[in-house]
């Protein structure tokens, strides 16, 4: 059972990122912000390539898959699709969206920023799930001490992005607890998510190989469609980038050394 308590590691990096409203003055500076964007997107883009694409692609091997390619395209192009449909069919505001003037609307805006993010939540928590129910099953390759590098590279990811959450709330005049509880809330998708997606893969082992590509798919999306975009808006663009390559590293590092 301890095994399991893997799957709250993601969420309480998002609770510690959204606990910096304590600590921090009402607007977070604009330059860290978008290092801890980029950073977020670097640990994002490395994790779906060496916690999921790669073992999607060497259990596919495994299984007897002539193509093995085929179940890491196809659930890597699904889990696009799926985060695209999700994006459309839910109305929700990007972070970095204008402040509204009035209550009613400010209103709207907190609960659409909270709803957006723990949207972009659910691959993530669907990615951890995922990885640990391949290292419950035998024969899948995948290890508990991978399963544990990729939940703490997103717990690593989920701090910035809690901060980034908790922090304008804040700032648009929201107490320190409320911001604080409604960082926490954005996050608790998270090991929903993964119960959820362990009990798909432990019924049917031969579709691991798609629900882990599935899950770097919905991931990459909300990178490119989300993250990169909001950390390359307007000036200092170049630390975001320096961002994105320290994130990609160190969750490379941790995959490989504790994989």
């Amino acid at each position: 059972m301890k095994e399991y308590l893997i799957l709250l590691i993601p969420f309480l990096g998002t609770s510690l990122g959204a606990a910096m409203v304590f600590f921090l003055k009402k607007e977070m500076d604009s330059r860290l912000e978008k290092l801890l964007l980029g950073f977020a997107s670097g640990v994002m883009m490395a994790a779906s390539v060496w916690s999921l694409l790669i073992p999607a692609i060497e259990m596919a091997e495994e299984q007897g898959g002539r193509v093995p390619w085929l179940p890491a395209s196809a659930g890597f192009l699904l889990g696009m699709g799926f985060l695209l449909l999700l994006d459309s069919l839910i109305p929700h505001l990007h972070i970095d969206s204008d402040k509204p003037e009035g209550m009613e609307s400010h209103l709207k805006k907190t609960t659409m920023m909270v709803l957006a993010v723990t949207l972009h939540n659910l691959p993530e928590g669907m990615a951890v799930g995922v990885i640990f129910a391949g290292a419950m099953m035998e024969n899948t390759g995948i290890t508990m001490a991978g399963t544990m590098a990729l939940a703490i590279g997103i717990a690593i990811q989920n701090f910035p992005e809690g901060a980034i959450i908790s922090m304008p709330l804040r700032g648009n005049g929201f107490s320190r607890k409320k911001a604080f509880g409604y960082g926490v809330l954005s996050g608790i998708v998270e090991p929903i998510g993964s119960v959820i997606t362990i009990l798909m893969a432990s019924q049917v082992v031969l579709i691991l190989p798609y629900l882990l590509s599935f899950a770097a798919g919905a991931m990459i999306y909300v990178v490119v469609e989300e993250l990169i975009p909001q950390s390359q808006s307007g000036e200092h663009n170049n630390i975001s980038t320096i961002g994105v390559a320290v994130g990609f590293v160190l969750m490379m590092i941790l995959d490989v050394a504790l994989g």
